[in-house]
């Protein structure tokens, strides 16, 4: 219990000439000191366990290595205070003034600091952990090396903390504001993120294991060399995040937004189940991981039961290139398998050779007609090859669009015979949005193999 002697030299003028020359330990266990003011007042080693220092002002004060458990401090002044190696297990911080206090391996376990003010504050290898901060004001704290475990953060603001090397396991983060923050190999498993904001956020070698990322802002957040194995990251937004050596296991990535917009430094590690859990995936995003096109090519047969679309060859003049390149991603992200001479045809192959081989190889041959595809020599062998594939094959083969006129008008005989006997598909309004969408799905309803049978 508080000794009653040391309790009124510290309310006296006398505090800091008697404490000097005290030489037994104090003892303020208990102290009744709500709204004291305390400013400066060194506390150090005191026993201060039990206090009742609410709204006391404790501005700069030296309270290191002091007894501070279970002491009630909700709403008290503790800015730039002095707190390394303190005793907080327990205490009551709730709207308390922390800014820039120093706390550095400090016991902070089960302590509540729900709604405080700990900007700027350092935090260093401290252990709070299974306490509580939700909804507390944290930018610019410095947590490195800081034990969360089970923490509650919901809610909480810490834009441009340093949390480096801290473990978050299993702490409930929803909601919180961590922009611009550094969470370097920190160890965030089985955390809870839903909701949080992480923009612009530092997670190189974090371990993510298990955690729950669902509809949080991830973007322009470096993931190099992170794990990601089991995280929930539904609708999710990962526009502009970037990945190397990243770990991708067991995640479900299916609704998660801003993928096509990831920036890839380097291949990373996604494994099938990955890949089977969350369906399609956009191009620019399996090539960015790594994935050969040999093996995105054939992901929807070995991730689906039977394959959904016809494959294809697409035939066009190097003049097209604008379209041939927005069509072969669009199909390619709709799970149609396409071959594609810019990315598919191999470093000193025989032109010829590889372009028969690729025809015979899928079930249609997607030909894109313009003036300028209809003077090249290159699509006229690749048409006569069709030609020879529907005769052997006994079945239709050639799939044609047209981008203008010309197979209308030309002379030319093997577009005469086209425009004869088939139905050409009309994408010559393709530059504007919502003719290009229009077109492109009769397209993949004409490519379905299903639908054909």
């Amino acid at each position: 219990m508080v000794n009653e002697t040391h309790l009124e030299h510290l309310r006296n003028s006398d505090w800091s000439h008697w404490r000097s020359s005290c030489e037994t330990p104090i003892d303020l266990s208990y102290a009744q000191l709500e709204g004291e003011t305390l400013k400066g007042a060194d506390l150090s080693n005191v026993n201060l366990a039990f206090a009742d220092l609410r709204r006391a002002n404790l501005e700069g004060a030296n309270l290191r290595s002091a007894n501070l458990t279970c002491a009630n401090l909700n709403y008290a002044s503790l800015s730039v205070a002095d707190l390394r190696g303190a005793d907080l297990t327990g205490a009551h911080l709730s709207n308390a003034d922390l800014r820039g206090a120093c706390l550095f391996s400090s016991i902070a376990k089960g302590v509540r600091l729900t709604n405080s003010n700990l900007s700027g504050a350092s935090l260093g290898a401290v252990n709070f952990d299974g306490s509580s901060f939700a909804g507390a004001e944290m930018s610019r704290v410095d947590l490195h090396d800081a034990n969360l475990n089970e923490v509650d953060l919901c809610g909480a603001q810490l834009q441009g903390a340093n949390l480096s090397r801290a473990n978050f396991t299993r702490a409930r983060m929803t909601g919180s504001i961590l922009e611009k923050s550094d969470l370097s190999n920190a160890i965030l498993i089985g955390v809870d993120l839903s909701q949080a904001r992480l923009c612009d956020s530092n997670l190189s070698e974090a371990n993510l294991r298990g955690a729950n990322l669902s509809d949080a802002i991830l973007t322009n957040v470096r993931f190099v060399g992170a794990n990601l194995s089991n995280v929930v990251l539904d609708r999710a937004d990962l526009a502009a995040a970037h990945f190397i050596d990243t770990v991708f296991s067991n995640s479900n990535l299916g609704s998660a937004s801003g993928l096509d917009m990831c920036i890839h430094s380097g291949p990373s590690i996604v494994d099938f189940k990955t890949l089977e859990r969350s369906g399609p995936l956009p191009l620019a995003f399996l090539r960015g991981v790594g994935l050969p096109d040999a093996v995105i090519e054939y992901l929807p047969s070995m991730l689906t039961q039977p394959i959904e679309y016809f494959s294809c060859f697409i035939s066009y003049s190097t003049k097209d290139d604008d379209f041939a390149k927005r069509l072969h991603a669009d199909l390619q992200n709709n799970g149609v398998r396409c071959w594609f001479a810019p990315h598919d045809l191999p470093i000193g192959a025989r032109m010829l050779d590889e372009i028969d081989a690729a025809i015979r190889l899928r079930d249609k041959v997607v030909l894109i007609l313009s003036e300028h595809s209809i003077a090249s020599d290159w699509v006229e062998d690749e048409v006569k090859t069709a030609y020879e594939e529907e005769r052997r094959r006994r079945q239709t083969v050639l799939f044609p669009l047209r981008l203008d006129d010309a197979v209308m008008d030309t002379k030319e005989a093997w577009a005469s015979k086209l425009r004869a006997d088939r139905n050409i598909g009309d994408f010559r309004g393709w530059k504007q949005h919502d003719h290009y969408q229009e077109c492109f799905g009769r397209v993949l309803r004409d490519l379905n193999s299903r639908a054909a049978r």
